[in-house]
Formats: structure tokens, C-alpha cells, sequence
């Protein structure tokens, strides 16, 4: 989509911010369900393949949505992977923010999710090893993870998945978040020269969007999907962007502990910025 001569705000926008929407909504009910279908055998697996566990999370992180990332805090709290595993399925995961990368720019999503699958385990295995040598201490429990016992009945489903969960706490502020997004590229385009701020500066544009990617939130990463996508900013910030942010799934981390939400972000964020910077350094 051009923006660049475009007005402040037009019907354009909105219908643009529509599809976009719709596509995501789709997707995230596909995502949900295949979850739903699946998520109680995976503790089950877990224990019985030990070896596997920085697999896993990893690609829980990988789905599309926030399930996946929910799940690995889960797994996590109750003693099934190591704060290594959690931190790699942390760095996999986009979020809602994945959904609008493949509506928006398919090709560049499937090399961002390659790219963060590669580099979520060799970092989940650093981090395990270093949290052990320098001995950082981290919340450790064991309990069974319980599961609505009615998940397979079509009206539970449709209320506790569909209405309660993906669009009363994600697809308003899907449409909102992106409509903004789309608002903001094009009035800094139009007003501010933001995109030859964002070529002159690409060092900084890599800052503020891991310092973005410190909030828990998901949404604020779609303007850097959005001045990608119309060529603003180069691959490297929106790799290191969706390397940093972890959306909501630190929200329930935070509330677990906070000294292991520290550490996680901590190594998280020395991820993203060294592979930002080193992608960024042979001209991507």
C-alpha cells in the first residue's frame, strides 16, 4: 500500500485496516483451535522427550497469535522447561504482530520466523548454561496443568475462545493498533521526512525498537511491520524488533517473578541487539 499521497486520514485507510483485520481475525481462529486440540498432550510429551524441550517452546513460540507464548509461560511455571527454553520460545515468538506480517508482507514473515528459529535455541542453550555459571538464581514449582474439562463443546468454544478471548482481548486493538500504525506511516511520511530520518539513522530506529519491544504489549511493534513494509526502516530493525518484544506472554511471567522476567528480558534483549547489529552491519 502507498501512502505517500495519500491525505492525513481517508476511507482508504480504514478499508485497508479493515482487511487486514479480517485476515488476522481468521487466522487467529485457526491458530486457537489447533491449540485448543493439542495443548494438553504437550506437557505429556515434554516428559516423556527431555531432549526436545528447547524444540518445543520454540515452536509454540512460532505460532501465530499469543497462545503458544501463554503456554511456554505455563509450562515454565510448572517445572516442565528450563528458563533457557522459556527465553527461546520468548524469542520466537511475534505475537499477533505475526498474523499481521503475513497479511501484510507474507515472503519477509516467512524469513522472520526461519530467522528467529534458528537463533532461539543456540540462544536458549547459552542462556541455560550461563544462568548456571554465574549462578542467577530463578522461581522453580511443579504442578499439573489443568484443562477445561469441556473444550471440545462447540458453545464453549465459540464463548470462551471466539467472543472472550479473541474479540474482546485482541482483535479491537488489532484494529485499533494498525489503524494507528497505518495513521502514524502516513502522517510522518506526509509531515516529519521520516523516511529519510529512518535511512539516516538506522542505528537509532534499532533502539527504539527494542526499547518499544521492553513494553508488554504486542500492538506497538505493527509500526515497525507498517515502515517496513513501505521500505522505511530496513530488515534489520524489524528482525530486532520481533527478536525484543514478547507481548502479553510476559504479562503473566511478570506476575509469576519478577527477578525471572528481569533475566529473561535481560538475555532477550542482548539477543536482539547483537544479532540487530550484526545483520544490520553487512547492509540488511
Amino acid at each position: 500500500m502507498d501512502l505517500h499521497n495519500h491525505s492525513i486520514f481517508n476511507f482508504e485507510i480504514l478499508v485497508h485496516t479493515l482487511e487486514i483485520t479480517a485476515i488476522v481475525f481468521s487466522m487467529m481462529v485457526f491458530i486457537d483451535w489447533i491449540d485448543v486440540r493439542t495443548r494438553g498432550k504437550i506437557p505429556q510429551w515434554i516428559n516423556k522427550h527431555k531432549a526436545y524441550q528447547y524444540l518445543i517452546p520454540n515452536f509454540l513460540g512460532l505460532t501465530p497469535g499469543c497462545m503458544g507464548a501463554y503456554l511456554n509461560v505455563s509450562l515454565y511455571m510448572h517445572g516442565y522447561l528450563t528458563i533457557g527454553a522459556l527465553l527461546g520460545g520468548m524469542i520466537a515468538t511475534t505475537g499477533e504482530a505475526s498474523l499481521v506480517m503475513f497479511a501484510l508482507i507474507p515472503s519477509t514473515a516467512v524469513k522472520i520466523h526461519l530467522i528467529l528459529f534458528l537463533i532461539a535455541i543456540p540462544a536458549a542453550i547459552l542462556t541455560d548454561y550461563l544462568v548456571g555459571l554465574l549462578k542467577i538464581s530463578h522461581e522453580r514449582e511443579c504442578e499439573a496443568i489443568e484443562y477445561h474439562q469441556d473444550e471440545k463443546s462447540l458453545l464453549h468454544y465459540l464463548k470462551a475462545h471466539i467472543w472472550q478471548h479473541i474479540i474482546k482481548k485482541h482483535i479491537w486493538r488489532i484494529f485499533l493498533w494498525t489503524l494507528f500504525a497505518i495513521w502514524l506511516v502516513n502522517v510522518g511520511m506526509k509531515f516529519f521526512d521520516l523516511s529519510n530520518f529512518a535511512r539516516e539513522n538506522p542505528q537509532l530506529m534499532l533502539l527504539i525498537a527494542i526499547l518499544i519491544g521492553l513494553i508488554p504489549d504486542i500492538a506497538p511493534q505493527f509500526i515497525f511491520v507498517f515502515l517496513f513494509a513501505e521500505g522505511i526502516i530496513p530488515f534489520s530493525v524489524l528482525l530486532t524488533s520481533s527478536i525484543v518484544q514478547n507481548g502479553h506472554a510476559l504479562l503473566p511471567l511478570l506476575s509469576y517473578s519478577i527477578r525471572d522476567t528481569i533475566t529473561v528480558k535481560s538475555f532477550n534483549v542482548l539477543v536482539g541487539l547483537s544479532i540487530g547489529l550484526t545483520v544490520m552491519a553487512f547492509g540488511f
